[in-house]
C-alpha cells in the first residue's frame, strides 16, 4: 500500500503466527483495494465491471465510510474526483490497519504498537508516540501518551500537496499538518484526511468529531490543539 509497517508486541504468550496474520491481511488488502492494480476489486468497480450487488462486504463498508465523510465535509473529502479514478486509499489505510490490530487482540495480544507509515494503533501502554514537525524532519512538535487509542496525521511534508479539496479540485493548502487521536485508526485516519482536505476550516470540524482530539499547524504556522489531547509529560 506504499507505506512501511512495523509491529511491536510485548506479550510473551502471543504466538508468532499472529504477526504473520497481520502482514498477510495487509497484503490481501493491497491486492483487493489498490486503485493501481488493474485486477483489484476497486479497479474493476471503477471500470464498471462490477455492480453494487457484486461488491464484497469489505469494499461496501469502505465505500460507505467514504460517502459518510464526503457528506460530512460538504464534498471536500471525495474519493471520486473528476478526471481521476476511484481511489478510496485515504479510508482503506486506517480501516485495514485497525482490522489488523483487531486480529492481534483476537490472538491474545494486549500490549502492542502497530505503526503504518506513521499512523499508530496503540494497545495497552501507555505508549509515547511522537508527531513529526511539519517543516523540520529531525524534530517533533508534540509527543503523545496513548493507551488503547490510535493516532493519524495528514500533512504535506512526505508527498507534497497530494490531498485534494473536492469542492475546488485543487490541492488543499490551508494546513501544514493535522493530527487526530481517536478510539480507532479507522476514525483517526479518516477524520485527519477529511479535515485536511477542508483546509483551515477543517480544524474546527475535526475538533467537533466525537471522541477525537486534535493537534494542527495551519499554513500561517499557528498551532491549535484540543484541551483533551493526551500530551506526554
Amino acid at each position: 500500500m506504499g507505506f512501511p509497517v512495523s509491529l511491536r508486541v510485548d506479550d510473551e504468550d502471543v504466538p508468532e503466527t499472529s504477526a504473520d496474520a497481520v502482514f498477510a491481511w495487509l497484503n490481501e488488502v493491497d491486492v483487493r483495494f489498490s486503485p493501481f492494480k488493474p485486477d483489484s476489486e476497486v479497479s474493476r468497480l471503477d471500470r464498471g465491471e462490477l455492480a453494487a450487488k457484486d461488491l464484497s462486504a469489505d469494499l461496501t463498508e469502505v465505500l460507505d465510510l467514504c460517502e459518510r465523510y464526503r457528506v460530512a465535509t460538504g464534498g471536500a473529502f471525495d474519493v471520486r474526483l473528476p478526471g481521476r479514478g476511484l481511489d478510496p486509499c485515504a479510508v482503506v489505510k486506517g480501516w485495514s490497519v485497525q482490522r489488523a490490530a483487531e486480529l492481534l487482540t483476537a490472538a491474545g495480544a494486549r500490549r502492542f504498537c502497530l505503526n503504518a507509515g506513521g499512523d499508530v494503533v496503540a494497545s495497552g501502554g501507555p505508549w509515547r508516540v511522537g508527531v513529526r514537525h511539519p517543516e523540520q524532519a529531525d524534530k517533533l512538535c508534540v509527543v503523545l501518551r496513548l493507551t488503547d487509542e490510535a493516532v493519524a496525521t495528514s500533512a504535506r511534508y512526505e508527498r507534497g500537496d497530494h490531498i485534494i479539496d473536492g469542492r475546488t479540485g485543487r490541492p488543499a493548502t490551508g494546513l501544514l499538518s493535522l493530527t487526530v487521536v481517536a478510539p480507532t485508526l479507522t476514525e483517526a485516519d479518516s477524520v485527519a484526511t477529511a479535515a485536511f482536505a477542508m483546509g483551515a476550516e477543517g480544524i474546527e470540524w475535526a475538533c467537533g468529531q466525537k471522541g477525537c482530539e486534535v493537534f494542527a499547524v495551519d499554513a500561517e504556522r499557528r498551532v491549535f490543539r484540543t484541551p483533551g489531547l493526551p500530551v506526554a509529560a
